[in-house]
């Protein structure tokens, strides 16, 4: 509240109040209350209502701090089940591959329905933006590649990637799990 408003509201009080009743800003003794008592009762005023202002927007960003984490985990949940809808087509696929009877000589046919198999998961992860990492010929990268054993190799570059040992693989631009390696050294 301004100094001006203030003293508005101090002449309209003592506009108000009559000479036979003493209003609320005046002392007992008839005389006027001072306008400090004015101000700070104006200022207690103003100061509990930034208080509850205040209040209210830390109520109000809590709520939405809950809204969005709850959010967050419910999207997380969608894509979880997205996946495991997806996968669940192909365990259905090895379920039938493992009750099927292999003829003598049927191993070929047995090995062609594992290998499509195995391109339908390739296809979900590749729907997914999971990507394999390059291992073997290429040089050693900690960031992506998990050295496990490391040997003398003729010919080979020190820290070129001899042998993968589990394949590592990216989700977009993250690491998702380092490739198992076997490096030369020279």
């Amino acid at each position: 509240m301004t100094d001006d408003a203030l003293e508005q509201d101090q002449d309209r009080a003592a506009a108000n109040a009559g000479p036979e009743s003493p209003s609320a800003g005046e002392l007992p003794a008839g005389e006027a209350v001072p306008s400090d008592l004015l101000r700070i009762e104006a200022l207690q005023h103003e100061l509990s209502e930034s208080q509850d202002r205040l209040l209210r927007k830390a109520a109000e960003f809590d709520n939405y701090r809950k809204r969005t984490e709850r959010e967050r985990r419910e999207q997380a949940d969608r894509t979880v089940t997205d996946l495991l809808l997806e996968m669940l087509v192909v365990v259905d696929d090895l379920e039938r591959a493992l009750k099927a009877d292999v003829a003598p000589g049927g191993a070929g046919a047995y090995r062609e329905g594992v290998e499509i198999i195995y391109r339908k998961i390739l296809d979900v992860l590749r729907r997914r933006d999971v990507r394999p990492i390059e291992a073997v010929g290429v040089g050693f990268d900690p960031n992506v590649h998990q050295a496990v054993a490391a040997e003398p190799a003729e010919g080979r570059r020190d820290g070129e990637i001899l042998e993968e040992l589990r394949r590592g693989y990216m989700i977009g631009d993250r690491l998702l799990r380092p490739a198992m390696v076997k490096v030369a050294r020279t």
